[in-house]
């Protein structure tokens, strides 16, 4: 999953600095809220900023994440106690316990292969109660976002909690159509470098359409960006999805 990066402590306070709340997180709760959802799960849960928030709200959220220094520092953030952490993958849900189920920061793009896509879709089907909804995103390959993945316009500085700052900067190569591998490094003050790599795999809309059908999932909407724009008429290039699970799981 794309967020190997938050398997070093170092890396995960550099995560926090660089993905404060956003316009992200604000659709996310809204659409959320739309129906009722007292249990949610959501995986790829990271450093817990929106779980913590889900259970704020008064949802009952189990999040999951591989990463064990992603979960460990979403355990020590205020209202951390109020979320139940499990570390693992979509798989480990229990049938048929969840109202909602969350997968946000583009953890879609983190599932190359088909057969995985495949498989975390199905065990989010299984975790789900008919009618319960799938909510997540994905960076539209229409707008080639790698382009903008390279030394020149990804370097910035990340100020962290204490004030140092840390240069930090992508790279990005094609590897077949819409998939991408994605080094992103990081230079801290005193010299020390550290990198992270992953392959990303940017579906289309058609593509991820099919992959939900064939999962157990009726699309109900897709946004084309924070602010719920059309596909392909927003600056943000994203596919925001709200799918609804199926009565009966589809073959």
């Amino acid at each position: 999953m794309w967020h190997g990066e938050l398997h070093d402590p170092r890396l995960v306070e550099i995560h926090d600095a660089e993905c404060p709340w956003g316009w992200d997180d604000d659709l996310f709760m809204a659409v959320l809220a739309e129906r009722s959802a007292p249990r949610v799960a959501d995986l790829g849960c990271g450093t817990g900023r929106l779980a913590i928030a889900m259970a704020r709200a008064g949802h009952r959220v189990t999040a999951v994440d591989p990463a064990p220094a992603a979960l460990a520092a979403a355990r020590r953030k205020p209202g951390g106690d109020r979320v139940q952490w499990l570390r693992g993958s979509a798989g480990q849900l229990p049938a048929r316990s969840y109202d909602a189920a969350m997968m946000t920061g583009h953890v879609a793009q983190s599932f190359t292969d088909d057969d995985e896509w495949d498989a975390v879709l199905r065990g989010l089907r299984r975790a789900l109660i008919p009618e319960g909804r799938l909510i997540f995103d994905s960076r539209d390959p229409a707008g080639e976002p790698w382009r903008r993945w390279n030394p020149r316009d990804s370097w910035r500085t990340v100020v962290l909690g204490d004030g140092a700052g840390v240069q930090a900067w992508s790279e990005a190569e094609l590897t077949g159509p819409n998939t991408v591998h994605v080094t992103r490094r990081y230079r801290f003050a005193d010299g020390r470098d550290l990198a992270n790599s992953a392959t990303l795999r940017l579906r289309t809309e058609a593509q991820l359409r099919d992959s939900l059908r064939e999962a157990g999932f009726r699309v109900d909407r897709i946004y084309g960006g924070w602010g719920r724009e059309p596909v392909g008429l927003s600056g943000d290039g994203e596919l925001i999805v709200i799918a609804v699970a199926a009565p009966r799981l589809m073959s």
